[in-house]
């Protein structure tokens, strides 16, 4: 008896892949023993192992037969998401082989293969036949699913994890769409299979409806590449992605060609790749590459919408005290109005940054070596100008706190500049320029704070800053510090500029207060105001830069933020009559249902930043849940000074637990000499229970009652 009813216990605890190996629990209402050789588990069986579970209504095994006969409903589950219900079952010993009927298989809680017969073949094949596959929510018997794949014969193979189909045909609500004399297909559990994968439709107004079809093709574990035809009406495109997972990093490469209507007779691509790599004693190389044949390629092709394509390899290593980078960069300019032989196109970079905590005066040290150097294609003085910069640096500062609390800060710095100039004997005499600027600073603030009755937090931080930096000094060309914006970032730096061709020379004092307000009911305020004042106007600022002449222009920044909700900022720059040179505002709301965002822009004329008129733009983007299985996008960027939209998109997205289909409008209304406006129509649509689908959402699942 005790022989026979370990001989059970292993029997059924078994997987149905394997033989049981672990210490397994009955339980029943009643366990027998009918004559030498049967034993029978009657009542709500239940058999544990690890993570498998059966749960029968009565459960036979032979001993002469080696048979086991299971009577259900049947319920077997196992840890990796699989379950079998059944009506009853045949099976030998070690479940190999036998028959379940009138069967159901859930494969990793996703898809759902329904039959009336499974057999069970050398304990790695499930036949079977006339069967209905789903990863839509069934309900009941009379339920029709969403979508469904009808077949004569399935074979499930546990061993690849694949499906194999015999006369197949695909329905939509119950609707044969098309037939499929054979195909096989991965199971929910598999992550990397070489076959077709969810197509993708395109509509342009000027390459017509196509269809993208992409294949996967896996390259060992740790590679892989994908090939995508695009075919339509007006072009013949392959796509192309590589990826490879290394020890140290990856890569991945994305690229196209094209042969279409637009240029005629002209191959047309594109190729961007990126990747990054750890190396000893905590470096890193990274590398991007970005290229196309012309300047329409992209944003016909909807690749990107970038206009200066940088490809760029570096080496760099940042610890809490050290910074280290050295890296080339190359540009191409998709601009009508720049020349990549004038851009400049080639750039190299060597910084070495060090900070210290001297004991004896305290404080912090920063040190800095660099060298720049850029290059032109182009010979021709002034506009193919050559540069190359070394830079020594040492900036110290430390801050104290008396009195009443307020702290004072006092910085000291000094810049050394060697520059050698090709290609401009007009504006230099010499092909090398040497300089040196100092700068001293001191700062005071005076944080006050206040909570009153009522819980109201009030915080007023007043700050004065007086700067010293040598007024004269060797010009030299300015590339870096072209563009220059007076913002609550920058109003208390030594230097305004954001590189280092120019310093901000002179004597100067900065005064500026930041009020807070932090209200109890989940809401905050807070404002900026600055100005700066300086002893002699030495020209180098432009116009609407807020910092020309000897009074700069006010700097008014405000933030109102209502909980994890609602945030409204702006940053404004006003003369002494209230005029605005610049303003930013951005809106920003996000709740269950909505999250938007909102920008608007306004920038006064300015030629020397090359802005000949005002530019004033408007853009939203949001993001939208209509309901469970509804949810959209929009984005609208509207150009005021030319009084038209310049671009507007709208994509809707209706998902649920077994199919996502997207649908993608957008209109680009901005014309250039390499690109005409154009619409756009994007569909996709993927059935979700294999892995080419990706994975169910049970958040967007119907209930059944």
């Amino acid at each position: 008896m005790q022989r026979l009813f370990c001989a059970f216990v292993m029997l059924c605890i078994a997987t149905l892949a394997a033989p049981a190996q672990e210490a397994a629990t009955l339980v029943a209402d009643r366990v027998a023993l009918e004559g030498q050789s049967r034993l029978v588990a009657e009542g709500n069986v239940e058999i544990l192992q690890g993570t498998q579970r059966l749960q029968a209504q009565r459960v036979v095994y032979d001993q002469t037969t080696e048979q086991l006969t299971i009577d259900g409903p049947i319920l077997l589950t196992d840890g990796d998401g699989t379950t079998i219900v059944a009506d009853s079952a045949e099976l030998d010993q070690g479940l190999r082989d036998g028959i379940l009927n009138g069967a159901r298989i859930v494969l990793d809680q996703q898809l759902q293969l329904a039959t009336n017969q499974i057999r069970r073949v050398d304990g790695r094949y499930t036949q079977m036949r006339k069967v209905v596959a789903t990863s839509c929510q069934v309900c009941d018997e009379n339920d029709t699913p969403l979508w469904q794949i009808r077949a004569r014969r399935v074979v499930h193979d546990e061993e690849e994890r694949a499906l194999y189909f015999e006369d197949a045909s695909f329905h939509v609500l119950d609707l044969p769409i098309f037939y499929i004399p054979r195909m096989s297909l991965p199971d929910p559990t598999v992550q990397r299979r070489r076959g077709l994968l969810a197509p993708s439709y395109r509509s342009t107004t000027e390459l017509g409806f196509g269809v993208k079809v992409p294949y996967f093709i896996p390259i060992g574990d740790h590679r892989d590449i994908t090939l995508t035809p695009y075919i339509a009406p007006g072009t013949r495109t392959l796509e192309a992605r590589y990826r490879q997972a290394f020890r140290n990093g990856d890569l991945e490469i994305n690229m196209a060609g094209s042969n279409d209507d637009i240029r005629r007779g002209e191959f047309r691509g594109y190729i961007f790749a990126e990747g990054a790599f750890q190396l000893r004693n905590d470096y890193k190389l990274t590398f991007d590459l970005e290229n196309t044949t012309d300047d329409g390629y992209l944003l016909e092709y909807g690749y990107s919408s970038k206009d200066r394509l940088d490809s760029e390899i570096a080496l760099t290593r940042t610890r809490r005290d050290e910074d280290i980078y050295a890296g080339f960069t190359q540009f191409q300019s998709l601009r009508d109005e720049e020349s990549n032989s004038t851009l400049p196109p080639l750039l190299a970079d060597v910084s070495y940054q060090r900070r210290f905590e001297p004991a004896r005066v305290g404080g912090i040290l920063d040190m800095t070596a660099e060298v720049h150097s850029h290059y032109r294609y182009s010979d021709e003085q002034v506009e193919g100008l050559d540069l190359t910069n070394a830079l020594l640096s040492a900036h110290w500062n430390r801050s104290w706190t008396f009195g009443p609390g307020l702290v004072a800060r006092t910085d000291l710095a000094g810049f050394a500049d060697y520059y050698v100039i090709g290609d401009d004997n007009v504006n230099y005499d010499s092909d090398t320029v040497s300089r040196f600027t100092p700068y001293a600073a001191t700062e005071l603030r005076w944080p006050l704070a206040q909570t009153s009755t009522n819980g109201v937090r009030h915080v007023i931080e007043p700050v004065a800053q007086l700067v010293w930096s040598d007024d004269t000094g060797n010009d030299v060309p300015n590339e870096d510090s072209t563009r220059i914006e007076f913002d609550e970032g920058n109003y208390l730096a030594l230097n305004r500029f954001p590189g280092t061709d120019i310093y901000e020379r002179g004597l100067r004092m900065t005064f500026g207060a930041t009020y807070t307000r932090y209200d109890p009911d989940n809401w905050s305020l807070a404002l900026t105001v600055a100005r700066s004042y300086r002893d002699a106007d030495l020209g180098q600022f432009t116009e609407t830069s807020g910092l020309d002449g000897r009074d700069s222009d006010w700097l008014i920044t405000t933030s109102l933020d209502f909980g994890d909700n609602l945030s409204l900022t702006n940053r404004a720059i006003l003369d002494d009559e209230l005029v605005f040179n610049k303003n930013e505002a951005r809106l920003d709301w996000q709740s269950e249902r909505l999250d938007v965002g909102s920008s608007y822009i306004w920038l006064s004329e300015d030629f020397a930043e090359d802005r000949d008129e005002s530019i004033s733009e408007w853009t939203v983007d949001s993001a939208f849940r209509i309901n469970r299985n509804w949810s959209g996008t929009a984005e609208w960027r509207y150009d005021f000074g030319v009084d038209r939209a310049a671009r507007a998109a709208m994509g809707l997205t209706w998902e649920n637990e077994c199919v996502r289909v997207g649908f993608r409008a957008s209109r680009r209304f901005t014309s250039s000499e390499s690109v005409d406006p154009s619409t756009d129509f994007d569909l996709t649509v993927a059935v979700s229970g294999f892995s080419t689908g990706g994975r169910t959402q049970p958040s967007k699942a119907r209930a059944c009652r």
